[in-house]
């Protein structure tokens, strides 16, 4: 195998791990936070943080119908009803989907997903890295309004879990990968 070809191969397994461990700090903060946010009204004309959970699974989906179909686009999530319990499921089911588009076209193997497109208004930009580091900046994006957003409604989440989104190296031992972030994963089973 080609070093170019090698390189290809690593990235992508990095790149998967690199969203589901994204997709684990969601799931973290659904988990830990109060019921009584999930749906209350914030200031202003501000999202609920529902209506932020749901939203960021919904243009997950969007990023796949968009730019890798095949894979299977997910079920929408209706903000004026989603349950923490359905958010989380959404969640995983939709980071499984993003992460298979990332493997196949970050490995070098484009098939049928050689471009990704954002949204029906952008133009589309050619499979690479830059995919990745905009779909985890949109979530982390989200992240923020929701820690900010339960604090702002009476319900901060606790230091050890706005802090334990920042523990990549436990994040990325949970799935049981051995290795850490950086680390040699070829020996773990593969995470798609």
């Amino acid at each position: 195998m080609s070093a170019t070809r090698q390189s290809q191969i690593q990235f992508s397994r990095a790149a998967v791990r690199i969203f589901f461990a994204n997709d684990r700090m969601n799931q973290l903060l659904i988990e830990h936070l109060d019921l009584a946010a999930w749906k209350a009204r914030p200031p202003g004309n501000a999202r609920t943080i529902a209506a932020v959970f749901t939203h960021m699974h919904n243009v997950r989906c969007k990023w796949v119908r968009l730019s890798a179909p095949h894979l299977g686009v997910p079920p929408l999530l209706k903000r004026a009803d989603c349950t923490p319990r359905q958010a989380r499921a959404g969640l995983a089911e939709s980071a499984a989907r993003c992460a298979e588009m990332l493997a196949e076209v970050l490995s070098g193997d484009h098939g049928r997903s050689g471009q990704f497109l954002r949204d029906g208004w952008a133009r589309p930009w050619p499979a690479g890295p830059e995919m990745l580091c905009y779909m985890v900046a949109h979530e982390a994006h989200h992240r923020g309004q929701v820690c900010m957003l339960a604090h702002q409604l009476g319900f901060p989440l606790s230091n050890k879990v706005t802090s334990g989104i920042w523990n990549w190296e436990k994040l990325w031992k949970e799935p049981g990968w051995s290795a850490g972030p950086g680390g040699d994963s070829a020996s773990d089973s593969e995470v798609t």
